[in-house]
């Protein structure tokens, strides 16, 4: 008998890849006939979100998309991107043999630290890429108390002093 040895990456590898396949042929429809035998894809556009210095920047691929197709939202310290890929209207005659290409609408959205000035944020669109620069919001910095040494002071005359001299009462 041979020992095969359990590789932990490889498992979770796999897993994630079935959950995966489940999840996508979950919102997947079956093919049918009135759609020329294709089934519509989801399409979800990938996005990077990298922290830089004083900003966050989001790059999100948008193939075959003009800025009037995508809208950017900022409400509740969550980031929406939403838009719509339209179908390329033509001759039904042709016979596909393989369609791919995903279309319709996405709508990304990121959650985002509280403070983030909306008006600050910028995006630019260029080459099939947007690209949004979110401006990181003000740290509370912490406010340091010094510590005094010695007995705490009392005024003369207060009523806070103290008389060392008389015993406690119990």
């Amino acid at each position: 008998m041979a020992l095969i040895r359990w590789e932990p990456a490889r498992e979770l590898q796999t897993l994630q890849h079935e959950v995966n396949r489940l999840f996508g042929s979950f919102f997947e429809t079956p093919t049918s006939a009135a759609n020329g035998g294709t089934a519509p894809r989801r399409w979800i556009p990938a996005m990077d979100l990298v922290e830089s210095g004083e900003q966050y920047v989001l790059r999100a691929d948008l193939p075959g998309l003009t800025e009037d197709d995508v809208k950017i939202e900022f409400e509740d310290d969550v980031l929406t991107i939403s838009g719509e890929r339209r179908t390329e209207h033509e001759e039904r005659s042709k016979e596909y043999v393989r369609v791919e290409r995903a279309f319709g609408s996405f709508s990304r959205s990121l959650s985002l630290p509280s403070g983030i000035d909306a008006s600050a944020i910028q995006a630019s669109f260029a080459n099939g890429v947007l690209e949004v620069r979110i401006p990181k919001p003000e740290q509370r910095k912490p406010h340091r108390v010094t510590i005094g040494t010695g007995a705490p002071r009392t005024i003369e005359g207060s009523e806070s002093a103290v008389d060392t001299t008389a015993p406690a009462a119990v």
